[in-house]
């Protein structure tokens, strides 16, 4: 694993606790339909199809375990976490920490403009879209900086709320890939679910794969990955901390899905 950021080491024999991190982008708006940007600086809420992708996510993750709940603070992020989270019997003492790290990637003096115009932009500088910056708009780095705080803030609280020292065992095998909604979560003890934006997930998914080294799933088309996750598609990743020195750090992750949309297209 290369070493790019200073909370990946290479694991050895140390104490390490395995958790699991399925991302959700949030369920469709009005601005989503009308293909309309949206960024930061409008705050919409879900259309009455979003609320339905939330309602059909909620019911397909109904009996997934999670243990943290991470949500951007706006409204779309909200009501789609929160209609997840009503479905979910362990969610229900769980309260949603809200953080604007997770928030939509700004996108400057495009925001409330046609996603198609953004597109031209792009093609007029000679990038594509996602991953081009309009004018006054956040930088692919500015944004992986937002990613990479946001980590570090979570690796922190899991780690003071779910280490046990008496109670930890070796990191799990990894469990078969079967298209279920707790795929990859055999024997792991801790779930946080994230409930995001499309592109922020986006460098989400470019910073674990890329600057982390994550290994995709068997057979996972690469080119997918530099594409938007649907409306309340589904992302996991399982990681491990490892406690070494009295420090905690990232000690490996991989990916279980990507981009999984089964929920809406039944």
């Amino acid at each position: 694993m290369r070493r790019v950021s200073y909370f990946v080491t290479h694991f050895q024999s140390m104490t390490a606790l395995t958790f699991g991190i399925t991302f959700v982008r949030h369920g469709e708006t009005q601005y989503n339909k009308d293909g309309l940007v949206q960024g930061q600086a409008i705050d919409s809420p879900l259309s009455e199809i979003g609320l339905q992708q939330a309602e059909a996510a909620g019911r397909y993750l109904k009996d997934v375990k999670f243990s943290n709940v991470f949500v951007s603070d706006m409204l779309r992020a909200r009501q789609t976490a929160e209609m997840i989270m009503k479905h979910n019997s362990s969610c229900s003492n769980l309260q949603m920490a809200c953080d604007p790290l997770l928030k939509e990637v700004s996108f400057g003096i495009a925001e409330g403009g046609r996603m198609q115009d953004l597109k031209d932009m792009a093609k007029a500088a000679g990038q594509t879209f996602p991953g081009f910056t309009p004018p006054e708009g956040e930088t692919q780095e500015q944004v992986k900086e937002r990613v990479k705080k946001f980590l570090e803030k979570m690796f922190q609280q899991i780690q003071s709320e779910h280490w046990r020292d008496n109670s930890l065992s070796a990191t799990p095998e990894p469990s078969p890939v079967e298209g279920k909604a707790d795929d990859g979560m055999k024997g792991v003890p801790v779930h946080a679910m994230v409930v995001t934006h499309g592109a922020y997930m986006y460098m989400v998914m470019r910073y674990l794969v890329e600057d982390l080294d994550c290994p995709l799933p068997q057979g996972f088309d690469k080119a997918l990955m530099f594409s938007v996750s649907p409306n309340t598609g589904l992302c996991r990743f399982i990681l491990t901390l490892g406690k070494e020195d009295d420090a905690f750090k990232l000690s490996g992750i991989r990916c279980v899905f990507m981009h999984r949309g089964d929920h809406i297209k039944k």
